[in-house]
């Protein structure tokens, strides 16, 4: 059986105390954030990579590795020089890389988004 769970009162304790806990942190260090970015998924797939026509595309995909490193990186400082704590998680990533794919193929070749 495979569970994830928050604690939540309608939840036995019990099981999540007795439970086998696993844990996926991030890289440790910025280098390693950025590399871990770029070889996750669907940055990593060539065929995603060069499907987009846009010279830009390359540049912005290289912005948002290096801004989810940054994040990522940050985490470990806790609250210190953030107004709201917010992770810029493997999923936000992900579809972030998406969006930007999407928008800057169907976006006109001499419109700049």
């Amino acid at each position: 059986l495979w569970l994830t769970s928050y604690p939540s009162p309608h939840f036995p304790v019990a099981v999540l105390q007795n439970g086998v806990k696993m844990t996926n942190d991030p890289p440790k260090g910025l280098r390693a954030n950025l590399l871990g970015s770029y070889m996750s998924d669907p940055v990593n797939d060539p065929n995603f990579f060069d499907s987009c026509a846009r010279a830009a595309f390359k540049k912005l995909c290289y912005g948002l590795c290096f801004f989810h490193a940054f994040v990522q990186e940050r985490l470990k400082f806790g609250p210190l020089g953030w107004n709201v704590p917010y992770q810029f998680s493997a999923p936000d990533f992900i579809i972030s890389v998406r969006q930007l794919h999407m928008l800057l193929s169907e976006c006109a070749p001499d419109v700049l988004p």
